[in-house]
């Protein structure tokens, strides 16, 4: 009865990284100057892509798709915190925490299948090369690009829905940099058992079969590298998805410690931390990551750098 008669909050408070001054000052210029790079980085990857026509190949695609997502992922984040770290007045609306929420979880998980295409992708370029064209068409790259955004909002809606039915009777202080499923339902006084096992579902059928599929084409890649006989084809081939593994391992990595325990050995700071990486680091490093060991877009930019100091 007590449940019943609590009322979830209109708004909720995010209490964010620190209430030290100092602290606050550091975290606001960290923050922006990885903003800054996130945008800048990604954008500058997504122009270079478009202007050079041998980067027009689906491996490219789904990158310029993987940049979209970090943008619109640390977009949705970064300024709120940028915001609640030196404001007074730290509130965020029930809708505006819903839709961050929203956009947040719809992007995680469609960074996470992207991740797995680009690396099935380049199962195909390294296993079956002479087949790659068939493989990864225009109109396959079309769907799964297609597929991909529309799914992962679906489930973040049905996420959203059920989260955000619940009554928030605990407090409506969020003790975070922005709003998290996780979070959310520890701020519940109504079990969330269903919650957390939608919450796992969700996990399995995107992100672990995500990893599952990135896992056995680099089972297949790394074979197939193996029976390269000389040392440089070996390299070459190597180089081009260690890139891939870096991003894969930094994503997958920190993003399953928050989804894979909600209530077990559950910690204010390490959530925290951890959050920091998956949002702000990786999106901020995976432009530089593919770009610092990727020729053709160093030469692009090197070349139209060079035009401009000619003109």
């Amino acid at each position: 009865m007590d449940d019943l008669n609590q009322t979830s909050p209109d708004s909720f408070i995010l209490l964010g990284l620190s209430d030290v001054p100092y602290l606050q000052v550091i975290c606001f210029l960290v923050f922006l100057l990885m903003y800054i790079a996130t945008l800048s980085g990604n954008l500058l990857l997504i122009i270079v892509m478009r202007i050079n026509p041998k980067l027009h190949s689906p491996m490219y695609f789904f990158l310029s798709n993987l940049s979209v997502i970090d943008i619109c992922f640390s977009s949705s984040i970064v300024p709120v915190i940028l915001i609640n770290t030196l404001a007074r007045d730290r509130s965020i609306s029930r809708l505006g925490c819903a839709t961050q929420t929203f956009i947040s979880v719809g992007l995680g998980a469609a960074e996470s299948i992207m991740l797995a295409v680009m690396a099935y992708d380049r199962f195909a370029a390294i296993c079956k090369p002479l087949y790659y064209i068939t493989i990864m068409n225009k109109k396959l790259c079309f769907c799964v690009a297609v597929g991909c955004w529309s799914g992962c909002f679906i489930n973040s809606g049905i996420q959203v829905a059920l989260t955000f039915q619940l009554p928030f009777c605990r407090s409506h202080h969020i003790n975070h940099f922005f709003c998290e499923v996780p979070t959310l339902l520890r701020l519940s006084c109504r079990d969330t058992r269903l919650n957390e096992i939608g919450v796992y579902i969700s996990v399995v059928i995107i992100t672990v079969s995500s990893f599952l599929l990135t896992l056995i084409s680099y089972v297949h890649i790394i074979s197939s590298i193996l029976k390269i006989h000389y040392t440089q084809g070996r390299y070459k081939a190597f180089s081009t998805c260690a890139s891939h593994l870096i991003v894969v391992t930094l994503f997958y990595g920190t993003a399953s410690v928050i989804y894979l325990r909600l209530k077990s050995s559950y910690s204010h700071k390490s959530d925290k931390i951890v959050s920091i990486l998956y949002t702000t680091v990786t999106p901020m490093l995976n432009p530089f990551i593919y770009s610092v060991r990727n020729k053709d877009v160093i030469e692009t930019i090197m070349n139209n750098l060079s035009r401009k100091q000619n003109l």
